[in-house]
């Protein structure tokens, strides 16, 4: 194992001193080991907040800021934060309007996501929660009771988190955000394991001709291995999976999202194929992302995740954001 790391028991702390030491926008409790926003809350809105497992970076604390989430709450690698941290990061964000909790679809964060609004709740802080569950390639796992969330997060922190700032009450928001997930998909591809450095090895094998199609972003197994093609083979792969559960039509918003091994130059190889299949199906991207927004480590593959726009989305997608990791309109 090579790693750019002090100790493999450190990883987190050492990165969330990084994390304060790089971003003065933010705060970071190092004690209860949550991500907010520098300032306190916002009296009279609503506010967001997210987390999981570390080793997808930039999610989800690089996503915490103007737009978008007010807190952050990592923890270990590949590991759920627990509720007393998710519980200290909730009473730290409300600002008299409620609070949304954002969750992957994973066993552990939604249990302790859940636990942690019930506490609140006891605190008279008023708690709404939506479930991101875009991952078509996998329904059921050891992991999971449906399916895996994966990179339709970003888009539903991104659009809750525009109409949280916009002034939107906490039912409002959380609606918005189902909606998003419910008009979004994904699909995965690795090319290589990644290595969670408290193990020091890969998480599971793949032949040099090898891929995994439908991975899960912490290495779980897709729907099947297959053997190394071409992007345009692949992407194929990935987009009739979406289009086979959501029939893609009209304006959309499309994210290649690296897995954290992959070089720029093939994100773009693969959206140049996305754009190539989707204008065959007569489907129009209007709105796009390219590069590492929820990654795996090191693991080198990608996922494409498609939302079906409306005008309503597309105008809170547009809408000012000021985080580490995503920025426009201010």
């Amino acid at each position: 194992m090579k790693k750019l790391i002090n100790s493999p028991d450190e990883v987190l702390a050492d990165s969330l001193v990084g994390v304060a030491a790089a971003h003065p926008s933010l705060t970071v409790n190092s004690s209860d080991r949550y991500i907010a926003r520098a300032g306190g809350p916002t009296p009279g809105k609503v506010g967001l907040v997210s987390g999981g497992g570390s080793g997808h970076e930039p999610l989800h604390g690089g996503f915490v800021g103007y737009g978008m989430l007010d807190a952050a709450c990592p923890g270990e690698v590949f590991t759920s934060p627990v509720p007393d941290q998710i519980l200290a990061a909730t009473r730290a964000v409300d600002g008299g309007a409620g609070v949304l909790h954002i969750v992957k679809n994973y066993t552990g964060d939604v249990l302790n996501f859940q636990m942690a609004a019930e506490l609140a709740a006891d605190d008279g802080v008023r708690v709404e929660g939506v479930v991101v569950n875009d991952d078509v390639a996998v329904e059921n796992s050891t992991w999971t009771a449906g399916r895996r969330g994966t990179g339709a997060t970003v888009f539903v922190e991104k659009i809750a988190g525009a109409a949280a700032e916009l002034g939107a009450d906490l039912g409002t928001t959380a609606a918005l955000g189902q909606a998003v997930n419910d008009r979004s998909r994904s699909f995965g591809v690795a090319l290589t394991p990644c290595t969670v450095p408290a193990s020091g090895k890969p998480g599971f094998e793949l032949g040099e001709d090898e891929v995994e199609l439908g991975v899960g972003i912490h290495g779980e197994p897709g729907r099947a291995r297959g053997r190394l093609a071409s992007a345009r083979e692949l992407v194929g792969v990935a987009l009739d999976a979406i289009h086979a559960d959501m029939p893609l039509s009209g304006e959309v918003l499309v994210m290649v999202n690296g897995l954290g091994g992959t070089p720029l130059i093939e994100l773009y190889v693969v959206y140049a194929a996305v754009a190539e299949w989707l204008a065959g199906h007569r489907v129009w991207i209007t709105r796009n992302l390219v590069g590492n927004y929820v990654t795996s480590l090191e693991m080198a593959g990608c996922t494409i995740t498609v939302c079906r726009l409306t005008p309503q989305l597309t105008h809170l997608w547009d809408a000012p954001v000021v985080t580490p990791a995503l920025r426009w309109g201010r």
